[in-house]
């Protein structure tokens, strides 16, 4: 299996790729295609394909802010069973991540995830891809060590409708076991940074970011 970067929406691969993810996703989580055009360009987000025989069966997109000293995994995707392909994406994001923690000369903290609530999906199947559902999921992250933070999450839809998606919860993987909160300065920074984006933001985004601006630190909970 190879790990393979997608910089370009004319790669054959991306558009694979975005196929992969409109066939799992929800709508509201999936950039159209033409979107997609600039963001990829980004030299500082990282989309990664895995290729088994020329066919892309996973893909995983993430960032890191050496300012904030934070990582965020954006998707990731598994197309099939019994490939090893999520230890396979997990082991060279990890590894592409402290490339990327040592060409900036900083020592990262943790890493940010949405995670879907279980109970905001009825069917068993999601995605049509059984890894993919989110109890599997979110147990899985469970198991690296994410925890949720204990605030109630919304985030603007990705198909730039301006819709607040209520079904996950932010998680984050801290760098030290022991650590119990996070300082909201840094939650708020993230989402404003990260969300830039996504000019047309809800009313109740905005009235999230005004309540985490009234507390000092948020508490990690377990998912």
């Amino acid at each position: 299996m190879e790990y393979i970067r997608v910089k370009s929406i004319e790669d054959p691969y991306f558009t694979a790729m975005h196929e992969l993810m409109s066939t799992v996703f929800p709508s509201e989580e999936v950039l159209a295609f033409d979107l997609w055009r600039e963001p990829i360009e980004d030299p500082d987000i990282h989309v990664y394909v895995a290729v088994e025989h020329g066919n892309v069966v996973g893909a995983t997109e993430y960032r890191y802010y050496p300012d904030l000293r934070v990582a965020m995994t954006d998707f990731t995707i598994i197309g099939a069973m019994g490939l090893g392909i999520g230890r396979f994406l997990y082991v060279n994001r990890s590894n592409d991540l402290k490339r990327l923690q040592s060409e900036s000369g900083t020592e990262s903290i943790g890493m940010f995830a949405e995670i879907y609530r279980t109970h905001a999906i009825s069917t068993f199947r999601f995605g049509n891809v059984l890894p993919m559902h989110p109890a599997v999921r979110r147990e899985v992250l469970s198991h690296l060590g994410y925890r949720k933070l204990d605030f109630a999450y919304v985030h603007p839809s990705w198909d730039h409708e301006g819709k607040a998606v209520s079904d996950l919860d932010l998680g984050f993987l801290p760098a030290e076991d022991a650590t119990e909160t996070l300082p909201t300065e840094l939650i708020v920074r993230f989402l404003k940074t990260y969300y830039t984006a996504l000019p047309n933001r809800p009313r109740e985004w905005e009235e999230m970011i005004s309540a985490l601006g009234q507390e000092t630190d948020i508490a990690l909970m377990p998912l």
